[in-house]
Order: structure tokens, then sequence, then C-alpha cells
């Protein structure tokens, strides 16, 4: 037996001046923990740029961002002193409609009513007292401001809208409605007021939208003073509204508004009916056109604005879900040109997202999984035809096969005898003759 040595095989040439010294297997091992080691770094990397993408906001998506804002506390709306004024005594925070105004607690419920303050002020020998009524929105404050405010009463530039009688003003800002009493009115009232009203909060988002069926109304010859929303049968009813409340029939979800126009043959009233849909609208106008036809003999009785009315002048149509009404004392033509000047028009419109919803954010998370899956793919088959194909080239052009596969590439004991020497060991002579 003789140990037979067969020369080591590797896959760098010799001229690079580097000879590895390791074993075959120890060699495969490194070249495939090199190969991990890259696509590794390389999956880290993409990973890293993906994730610090998706986890740092951009500078739209921080100026965009939605700030909570708790409503504040019943109790601070009206402050302790102002202008000199200085509370008689402790203010007073009341939840319950009735104790506030009792004969109009069920168009403040209507309107969204949610808590007030009263509170009583002394300066010298004149009083002030204030009543801050807080609804859950812009279209809730105005409406019981239109509902408060009688025709007639002159404008005052307080909030959002004010008007005044005598000793009275009553004016609304965001979702407030203030009502204030004074002892003796002076030149300085209103900006008084105005103080108080810079103070009050402020909506946001949908809350601080105007009541849309308000952008229906025509301009001309429009009185704004007389404007009246309401969106139940009993803030129609107490605003003075045309159409008995039964007949409007609040139950489908119809708000309205009424409003006077001074035409040139003399008042006219307009009333519109928003209903939900064009098909409610369409029914509905067929129950209020046969209900005037009918007359004083109609059922529930006529209102008083209906029998203050002209008969010729009163006129009603649809218009998408739209229903118009007109009346008063203007002759027909125009009473029936003011009615055909309202027109719905839909208007469909986006409302932009103030940041980037959870539904994009999942995409964008998937879609930088998957180019990390073919970050790491692309980058393994790259490495792996380098090595391999850089071996492969070597071995073809030393006039090798390009597979090692039946190379014997490490050290081993030849103990299988040679065929040759055992032929001549059984048929030569004998050592011993």
């Amino acid at each position: 037996m003789h140990r037979q040595r067969r020369r080591v095989v590797t896959v760098y040439p010799e001229d690079w001046g580097w000879r590895p010294t390791l074993p075959l297997k120890k060699r495969v091992f490194s070249m495939r923990w090199l190969v991990a080691v890259c696509g590794a770094v390389a999956i880290g990397s993409g990973a890293a740029a993906v994730l610090a993408q998706t986890a740092q906001p951009t500078a739209a998506e921080k100026k965009s961002a939605t700030v909570l804002t708790l409503p504040p506390s019943p109790k601070a709306l009206l402050p302790d002193e102002f202008d000199g004024w200085t509370a008689a005594e402790p203010s007073k925070t009341l939840t319950d409609p009735a104790q506030v105004d009792a004969p109009n607690a069920a168009a403040l419920k209507e309107y969204g009513f949610n808590a007030a303050v009263l509170a009583g002020y002394k300066r010298e020998d004149e009083t002030l007292a204030l009543r801050a009524l807080r609804f859950n929105d812009v279209s809730g404050a105005y409406g019981a401001y239109s509902y408060y405010r009688q025709n007639g009463w002159p404008k005052a530039e307080i909030g959002d809208g004010a008007a005044s009688n005598k000793n009275r003003v009553i004016f609304w800002a965001g979702t407030m409605v203030v009502d204030a009493n004074f002892s003796r009115v002076g030149p300085m009232s209103a900006g008084e007021l105005r103080e108080i009203a810079r103070q009050l909060p402020r909506a946001g988002g949908i809350k601080a939208l105007i009541p849309p069926i308000l952008y229906d109304l025509p301009k001309t010859n429009l009185e704004p003073q007389t404007l009246h929303y309401a969106v139940g049968p009993a803030s129609y009813a107490g605003a003075g509204g045309v159409l008995p409340p039964s007949l409007v029939d609040f139950d489908k979800g119809a708000e309205a508004v009424t409003a006077s126009y001074s035409l040139a043959s003399g008042p006219a009233t307009l009333t519109i009916v928003d209903y939900p849909t064009p098909q409610i609208a369409h029914a509905q106008v067929d129950l209020i056109r046969a209900y005037l036809k009918v007359g004083n003999k109609a059922q529930p009785p006529w209102p008083k604005p209906l029998n203050d009315s002209d008969v010729a002048s009163l006129e009603v149509r649809d218009s998408g879900p739209l229903v118009v009404i007109v009346s008063g004392d203007a002759i027909p033509d125009e009473s029936h040109r003011l009615l055909e000047a309202v027109h719905y028009e839909a208007d469909l419109t986006s409302i932009p997202q103030p940041v980037e919803s959870e539904i994009a954010k999942t995409g964008r998370l998937l879609m930088g999984i998957s180019v990390l899956s073919l970050i790491g793919v692309g980058a393994a088959i790259l490495l792996g035809g380098f090595f391999g194909g850089g071996r492969a080239l070597y071995r073809m052009a030393t006039g090798k096969p390009a597979s090692s596969i039946f190379d014997v590439e490490f050290i081993h004991l030849g103990l299988r005898e040679d065929p040759e020497e055992k032929n001549r060991t059984s048929h030569g002579q004998h050592p011993k003759g």
C-alpha cells in the first residue's frame, strides 16, 4: 500500500499569485457564506430604504395632518370679565333645552343643541345678560340663529351674522349662538360683543359647512334678513313656515328654507324643500299641488302665510330633489319667474383626503416587499453567475470540462490495489521459488 496525492485544482488561475490552502468543502462553504452575506446586505439596504420611505412622513403629509381638537368645556365659552364687564355671579351650564328655553325646546333639539351657558355681567349701573347656545355643527347654529331672528330686525356686523332689536342683540359664530340683552345699548355695545365672538370656538371639517340649500336661493331681490332654515316640524312652524309641517313631511329627511323677495308688483315668499331623492320630491310635489288646489277647505287648514297670499300667485314645482313653492302678493307672472329661477344642478366634487389612507399605506408596503424580493433574487442570480460562470470559464480555458462533478479534488488514501500490479504478482515467479 502507498499513499497517492493528487494535485488540488482550484478555480483561481495561478498567475493571480494566491493559492488557497483550505480544503474544498471549507472553500465551498466560504463562497456560499460570501454569497449569502452579499445578498443579505442588498436586501437589508433595500428594506432600510423602503422602511425609511414608509415611516418618515413627507412635507405634504405633515402639512395636511389632521389635528384633533376637543371641544372646550361649556364653562369656558364665556369669560369672567371683558371690556369692563364683570361677572355678577358664577355662570350656569345647562344641557337640557327645556331649562334653557322651554317654549322653543323642541326646535333647539332639531337643530342639534348640546349645551348652554347663562351668565350675567355688571358695569357700574349697567347690566348685561348673555345666553350662549352650542350646537353640533354650523348648520344647526345658523338654523337656530335664523329661528330666533325676526324679519325686519336691523343687521349688525358681529360674528358670522347678527341682528338687533332695541336692547337685544343675537349673533352666531361657528357652532355658537349668543343672545345678549343689554340694560342700555351704547355705541360700543357691538364692539364688546365682537370680542366675545372672537373668543368662541370654531368648527372644522364637515361640521363647518353652511347648509347647501341656501345656495339654491336666487339672489336677485332677496331680503337676506328674512331667511329661515328649518330641519324639523317645530323649527319650521316656529319660523313661520308657509305649509303645514305634516305636508312637508320632515320624517323623510327633508330640510327647508324660507325667504322673502321684494318684487316690483309686491312681496313674495319663496320656500324650498330639499328631499334626499328626486323620487321623493316628485311624489311630494303632487300632494302639495293638490293641497293648494283645495283652498280654504283643505285639511289641515291653511296656515296664515297661505291665507294672506294671492291665490292666483300660488305655484309649486319640483327640480331634482327640490320642491319649490312661491306665495305672496306678487302678480302671477313675477311669481312664476321667481319660481323658475330655482334650478337644481348636481355638482359632484371629490373631497381630498387630509392624510394617506390605510389602504394606500398597505399597498405601498406590499409593493416594497415585492421589490425587495425581486432585488434579492436578482442579486443571488448575479452572484451565482459571477462565481459559477467564472469557474466554468477557467476550467474550459485549461482544457477541462465546465463541470467538476466527476473530478476528485480532495486528498485520499489509495487503498484499492492496482489491477496491473495484481496481475504481475499472480503470474510471476513466487519469491520462495
